[in-house]
C-alpha cells in the first residue's frame, strides 16, 4: 500500500484513497468521493465501472451524442482500480494475442488490429490537449533493453518478427550501446531497441481528468455506489436500479464480483514503488531527459518510467494471484516482489542508488483465459461490455470505447472490422485448478530467469508454459 503524507485538513476518505498509490497520492485536487446514487433513475446508457474503459465509452457516446442522458455507477472513486495503479505506458503493445486474432481474418487483420494500437496512442495525446488534462502526457517513444545475451536474442527474434509483419525500421529499430547511454544512463545492458510509439503518462491525472471532461458534456458520475448485477435494461446498485436501453459492463478485474462473472477473468496483482523527487544532480547524471519508458526482457520483467514530477517508477519482477480470487488490502503487498523492484532500482541505474522510495503499492488486472480483449454490444439486448486487456489498458480501453461507441450508434466503421470484436473465450478453470495454474506458471518462469542468469543458456523448461503466457 502506498502510504499518503499526512495532512491536518484532509478527510478520512481522501487519505484512504491517497494510500491506494503514488498516482493518487499525487493529485492535487480532493479525493472525497462524488456523491453516490440518490435512488432509482431512468437513462438512456448506464455504465457500470469507472476506470478508463468506462470513462472513455461514456466520454465517447456524449461527444457523438451530447442529447444521451448517461451515467456512470462506481464502487469506490474514479480511478481507484488499475486505471490509477498502472505503470503509465501508453504503449503500442496489443492488447491480445496474435494466435488468437489471426482466427478473425488472418495475419492482415492482426496487422490491422496493430496499427490500430499505434494511432490509438496520438488519439489519446489528441483528447488529452483537446480537454486540457494535465497528466503528464509526454510521446518521446520506449526503450526494450537486454540485459543477457539470452534476452538480447529474444530481442532480436522480437523485432524480426515484427519485420515480417510489416513493421519497418521507422517503428522499431536496435540502438547501439553508445546511443542508449546517451539517452540514458543504464547500468547492465547488453542490447537495446527503441520504438518512438509510446507516451509516458500519469495514469490517474489522466482518469480524473477524463472524468470531469465527460462532467463537462453532461455524464453524470456516482462514486461508493457498488454494481451488485448488471442486467437486461438496468443495473441494480445498492443505493437502488438504474433503468436504460444500454447497459454497459466495463468492471474489468471486478467483473468476478459480480453473478456469473467468478470465472470470466483471473484476477492478478501486479506491485509499483515510486521513488521520493530525484534532485536536478541525479538527472543530470541519469540523463533521460526524453522520458521513454524501459522494460527489460526477463521472463518476470520490469518496467520504469520517468514521472511528470522527476521521481522514478517502477513496477514488475513478478505477479501475485491469491487462491479465490478474493479482494483484500493485503493483495497490494508483496515484500518478495517489492524486494526484487528495488534491487532493479538500485542496480540498473546507479545514479538513484540512494533514492528514497516513497510509495510501495500493488493492484489487479483482468487476464481472460487467452489474454485477448473483447468488445461487444448485443441490439437485441441492449447488454454491451468490453475487457480483457492484460496490462494494456492505456491504449486498449480508449479503442474500446470507441468501438463500443459505434456499435451502440450502429456507425459502420473499420473499428468494427478488428478481431477483438465479437471474440469471446473459455472461462477460467474453477479452484483449484486456476490456483495452482497460475501459480506454477510464475514458477517456473522465476526460475526460468534464474537458470539464464546462472548458466547464460535459454531456459527450456519456459516450453511447459509458453502457450499459457501474454505475448509482449
Amino acid at each position: 500500500m502506498a502510504i499518503a503524507t499526512e495532512h491536518p485538513t484532509r478527510s478520512a476518505a481522501d487519505q484512504r484513497y491517497r494510500n491506494v498509490s503514488g498516482w493518487l497520492d499525487g493529485i492535487p485536487e480532493s479525493l472525497d468521493p462524488r456523491d453516490a446514487l440518490p435512488g432509482d433513475q431512468q437513462v438512456d446508457v448506464a455504465i457500470a465501472g469507472g476506470g478508463l474503459m468506462g470513462l472513455w465509452t461514456a466520454y465517447c457516446l456524449a461527444k457523438a451524442d451530447p442529447r444521451l442522458r448517461i451515467v456512470i455507477c462506481e464502487r469506490e472513486i474514479v480511478g481507484y482500480g488499475a486505471s490509477g495503479r498502472n505503470g503509465g505506458f501508453q504503449s503500442a503493445g496489443m492488447a491480445g494475442e496474435m494466435r488468437v486474432y489471426k482466427q478473425y481474418g488472418g495475419m492482415d487483420n492482426v496487422r490491422r488490429a496493430e496499427r490500430a494500437f499505434i494511432d490509438g496512442i496520438d488519439w489519446v495525446g489528441d483528447v488529452v490537449a483537446h480537454e486540457e488534462i494535465d497528466c503528464g502526457w509526454h510521446k518521446g517513444g520506449a526503450l526494450r533493453i537486454a540485459t543477457s545475451p539470452t534476452q538480447a536474442a529474444r530481442v532480436e527474434a522480437g523485432v524480426a518478427g515484427r519485420r515480417d509483419r510489416g513493421f519497418t525500421e521507422d517503428d522499431v529499430w536496435e540502438i547501439s550501446l553508445d546511443e542508449l547511454q546517451q539517452r540514458v544512463r543504464f547500468q547492465g545492458a547488453v542490447s537495446a531497441t527503441y520504438t518512438p510509439h509510446c507516451a509516458r503518462i500519469d495514469p490517474a491525472r489522466l482518469t480524473r481528468g477524463l472524468a470531469r471532461a465527460c462532467e463537462r458534456l453532461g455524464v453524470t458520475i456516482y462514486e461508493q455506489t457498488p454494481v451488485t448485477a448488471i442486467e437486461r435494461g438496468r443495473l441494480v446498485c445498492q443505493q437502488g436500479t438504474v433503468q436504460a436501453d444500454v447497459v454497459i459492463r466495463a468492471t474489468e478485474a471486478f467483473t468476478r464480483d459480480l453473478p456469473g462473472g467468478k470465472r470470466r477473468y483471473l484476477r492478478i496483482y501486479s506491485h509499483m514503488l515510486q521513488t521520493e523527487v530525484l534532485p536536478d544532480s541525479v538527472w543530470d547524471e541519469l540523463g533521460w531527459d526524453n522520458c521513454e519508458p524501459i522494460a527489460d526482457q526477463r521472463y518476470h520483467f520490469f518496467y520504469a518510467q520517468r514521472t511528470p514530477d522527476n521521481r522514478i517508477a517502477l513496477g514488475g519482477r513478478g505477479t501475485s494471484y491469491y487462491t479465490g480470487d478474493r479482494i483484500a488490502d493485503t493483495n497490494d503487498h508483496s515484500e518478495t516482489i517489492f524486494a526484487r523492484i528495488d534491487d532493479a532500482l538500485r542496480h540498473h541505474f546507479p545514479a538513484a542508488r540512494e533514492a528514497k522510495i516513497e510509495h510501495r503499492w500493488g493492484g489487479s488486472f483482468a487476464a481472460p483465459r487467452d489474454w485477448s480483449m473483447q468488445v461487444d454490444f448485443d441490439r437485441t439486448t441492449g447488454l454491451g461490455y468490453a475487457g480483457g486487456f492484460a496490462g494494456h489498458g492505456l491504449t486498449g480501453t480508449s479503442i474500446a470505447g470507441r468501438t463500443l461507441t459505434d456499435l451502440i450508434l450502429q456507425r459502420e466503421t473499420d473499428l468494427l472490422t478488428l478481431p477483438w470484436v465479437g471474440h469471446t473465450c473459455r472461462k477460467w478453470e474453477p479452484e483449484p485448478l486456476r490456483a495452482i495454474a497460475a501459480k506454477s506458471i510464475s514458477g517456473i518462469l522465476l526460475s526460468a530467469d534464474e537458470v539464464e542468469e546462472r548458466t547464460g543458456r535459454p531456459a527450456k523448461r519456459v516450453r511447459v508454459v509458453r502457450r499459457f503466457m501474454p505475448g509482449r
